[in-house]
């Protein structure tokens, strides 16, 4: 599985005649392909070119023949490459970089280069502009491309019974406050890159995201993939106004509809048992778990609302989101988290 998009670093002098020979005649050998100025001008210091493949690929290369002075990677000559295609052997030996490690007139360039195209072919994406950048490393992927979308598209990012654009106003809504920005890539990295579509898989990895809101509404600064002593990582530190951070790991149960046998309330308790006895048993406790019920149905989130079920580990909080915006749920134990402004606890 590839990952998501990353930039690869070539010191060396560059011109049209070396990009043409030793960048795009291997492409169009291979894939058929076709060299053209890119679409917006390029950053100063820089020439570019853009390569748009048979097979929908493309590609971006900017080179200097210069200095960079924002460039932390060396002086001289030097030029970037970024695609979700086939890599030129030329280039197989060069260092990656991802979208905040390169200079950020480049990232800039490319990431204008890449939302038009991105919205040129999923115009359904260009109401939410902010999601659309945080994602694109894997809306534009080499092999997760269209599986990412048809989870954003057809599946109202793991919301049942949702409306699309409901479901992703709502994902913008919580993005565009740059409560994750600093962690784009990582946390974008979670939605995978994978020609197969796991809509279970995906969801799971937006339960994340939910959780993320709850806790930025709610106040908390967030820093994410928190490394403890048991070698596990937790999925958030919370950090509050003058308190000690609160670990945070999310997990997701399948709706009921999905699993072999069981109840919604089984679904819950199941799924919390499994986190609670490997990494937080592990972890030794302190941590806060958070079970998202956000693919369950009405009917199967009203049957866990009236019985509001043990799940097997103390502080925890269960709840469902809905794509208007609202979230409920219960704590069970001393919650060392003030979530009012974050959900609505009954």
């Amino acid at each position: 599985m590839a990952r998501p998009l990353r930039f690869r670093y070539a010191p060396g002098r560059w011109t049209l005649d070396r990009v043409r020979r030793d960048v795009f005649e291997p492409l169009d050998a291979n894939l058929g392909a076709t060299m053209s100025s890119p679409w917006f001008k390029p950053p100063s210091r820089y020439q570019a070119r853009r390569f748009e493949m048979d097979n929908g690929d493309v590609a971006l290369f900017a080179w200097r023949d210069g200095d960079d002075p924002d460039d932390d990677h060396g002086s001289g000559p030097a030029a970037y490459w970024l695609g979700n295609t086939e890599t030129p052997e030329t280039l197989w030996r060069t260092d990656k970089y991802g979208f905040d490690e390169v200079p950020f007139s480049v990232t800039r360039w490319a990431e204008r280069e890449l939302l038009a195209q991105l919205h040129d072919e999923s115009p359904w994406l260009s109401p939410f502009p902010h999601l659309s950048w945080f994602f694109l490393p894997v809306f534009l992927s080499k092999d997760g491309r269209e599986t990412t979308r048809d989870f954003f598209a057809e599946h109202a990012a793991g919301f049942p019974d949702a409306d699309r654009d409901e479901a992703l106003g709502f994902y913008e809504e919580f993005l565009s406050t740059g409560a994750l920005d600093e962690f784009r890539e990582e946390m974008a990295g979670k939605l995978g890159t994978s020609e197969y579509l796991d809509e279970h898989r995906m969801a799971a990895a937006m339960s994340e995201f939910t959780g993320a809101k709850i806790l930025h509404d709610a106040g908390y600064d967030l820093t994410p993939e928190i490394e403890v002593t048991t070698g596990h990582s937790l999925d958030f530190r919370a950090d509050g106004e003058g308190g000690e951070g609160v670990l945070v790991e999310i997990t997701r149960p399948r709706p009921p509809s999905r699993r072999s046998a069981g109840t919604p309330v089984g679904a819950v308790r199941d799924t919390a048992e499994t986190k609670s006895t490997g990494q937080l048993k592990s972890h030794g406790g302190g941590a806060v778990l958070f079970v998202d019920c956000s693919s369950f149905t009405d009917d199967d989130w009203a049957a866990v609302k009236a019985e509001q079920p043990e799940v097997r580990h103390r502080p925890a909080v269960v709840f469902r989101a809905r794509p208007d915006g609202r979230i409920e749920g219960y704590e069970k134990g001393r919650v060392p988290l003030d979530l009012d402004g974050g959900l609505t606890l009954f």
